[in-house]
């Protein structure tokens, strides 16, 4: 691991050069682990793929000091080998008319629909990351089988709520916005609610797995088409 400078009042921790299970793991007990000791002094935390930015409050701790802090902190997290957060189930209705790239998902990886529909639901994903828009949630890995790659042209709309694979990697569009990957479905669940505390159903460390469910129950959970 290492902890290298990134502004006037952050640094960022490397973990490794790939992203894993036990480096998702070990960002996640680390960003427990500085929360809990170094709150005072910590103003946010922000996980990616292999590392972890902290940014710090520069009036109360310096350079120095906070680097020699989380190096001591670091040590407790060379064990972490699995994730310890939360797992939640995320609803999805994966009807046609929501699922607007899943036939031309067949034709590519020489699957039928309900194929693709009952592989997307077998893993029990990981969320790697948290980015691209508040809420947007990186899970992976998907089944090689329907790993297909982003759009060559992105949408300039992607419904809120959309489910949909890139490569080995699948997410929920937390807001309508633009957007490349492949949509297969849909979800209720906000993934990201302002007025709300937490304001994301998941963050880095969790489990996510879908479940499919009818048009009539995806629409009485406040779905849209």
């Amino acid at each position: 691991m290492q902890i290298n400078v990134a502004g006037e009042n952050a640094v960022i921790i490397y973990f490794a050069e790939h992203p894993s299970e036990q480096v998702v793991a070990q960002i996640s007990v680390a960003k427990q682990l500085i929360e809990s000791a170094l709150d005072a002094v910590v103003i946010d935390l922000v996980p990616s793929y292999t590392s972890l930015m902290v940014v710090y409050d520069q009036q109360s701790v310096g350079i120095v000091s906070i680097t020699d802090k989380l190096s001591k902190l670091l040590e407790q997290v060379q064990s972490a080998t699995e994730l310890t957060g939360k797992t939640i189930t995320l609803p999805v209705y994966y009807g046609a008319e929501v699922a607007e790239d899943l036939q031309r998902m067949a034709e590519l990886t020489e699957l039928e629909p309900q194929q693709i529909i009952d592989l997307h639901q077998q893993p029990l994903y990981s969320v790697y990351a948290i980015g691209f828009a508040p809420g947007f949630a990186y899970l992976g890995m998907v089944d090689k089988k329907i790993a297909v790659p982003r759009l060559g042209t992105p949408r300039l709309k992607v419904p809120k709520g959309a489910v949909a694979i890139a490569d080995r990697q699948t997410a929920v569009y937390p807001a309508t916005s633009p957007g490349g990957w492949n949509i297969i479905g849909r979800c209720a669940v906000a993934m990201f609610d302002p007025d709300s505390s937490p304001n994301m159903p998941v963050s880095v460390g969790d489990k996510v797995q879908f479940e499919a469910v009818s048009k009539s129950l995806f629409l009485k959970s406040g779905g849209h088409l």
